[in-house]
């Protein structure tokens, strides 16, 4: 006797192998990270690493920025398990503009950076602010990736493919969101502290 699968149960094990892969890519991310802070506390110890810089402010302002962004990401995946769809809208929306301006804000601590005289390649640059470059940078481009995601999730909510039943890509995003502000505030801190 052949078992066939309702549809319920087959968007719960979609669901489930979906939630996994993308647990997977996250843990390889999160090595990738590590890689990078354990190399910046090894050159910690060389004799050119600046023992007086500051994080931009504007990085202060990108982190609060960036918590901002899973808070209206959780908003909006509560407001379509409510098939609140105007809510749904206005909460990926504002999730979409607060990502924008966490990499303007980035950009400004870029630019804080060398206006303090301090440059990421070239003649004037130092290992500490290499580095410092080296780990936004690549963070910026996981970001990326959010933002491309929050763009095929805001094209496909207002397709009407998500409701309080379907709501797979909103989880998904919202997952790989968190995991991005998680990380932020990480390498903030890490940033801050290991001077």
């Amino acid at each position: 006797m052949e078992m066939t699968m309702t549809t319920s149960e087959e968007q719960v094990q979609k669901s489930k192998s979906a939630k996994l892969i993308l647990l997977f890519a996250m843990v390889s991310m999160t090595m990738m990270f590590a890689g990078l802070t354990s190399a910046f506390v090894v050159s910690k110890s060389r004799a050119d690493w600046l023992k007086n810089f500051e994080l931009p402010i504007a990085f202060y302002y990108s982190t609060a920025v960036i918590l901002g962004c899973s808070v209206t990401f959780y908003l909006a995946k509560k407001a379509i398990q409510k098939d609140n769809r105007s809510a749904t809208t206005a909460f990926l929306l504002g999730t979409l503009a607060l990502g924008i301006l966490f990499v303007v804000l980035q950009f400004a601590g870029f630019g804080q950076i060398v206006e303090s005289g301090y440059y990421f390649t070239g003649e004037g640059s130092s290992i500490t602010t290499t580095f410092l470059y080296v780990v936004t940078v690549t963070h910026l481009l996981h970001l990326a990736g959010g933002l491309i995601s929050l763009l095929i999730i805001i094209y496909n909510h207002f397709k009407q493919k998500y409701n309080s039943t379907q709501t797979l890509g909103i989880e998904l995003g919202a997952m790989y969101w968190h995991f991005l502000d998680l990380l932020w505030v990480y390498l903030f801190l890490f940033l801050y502290f290991f001077k």
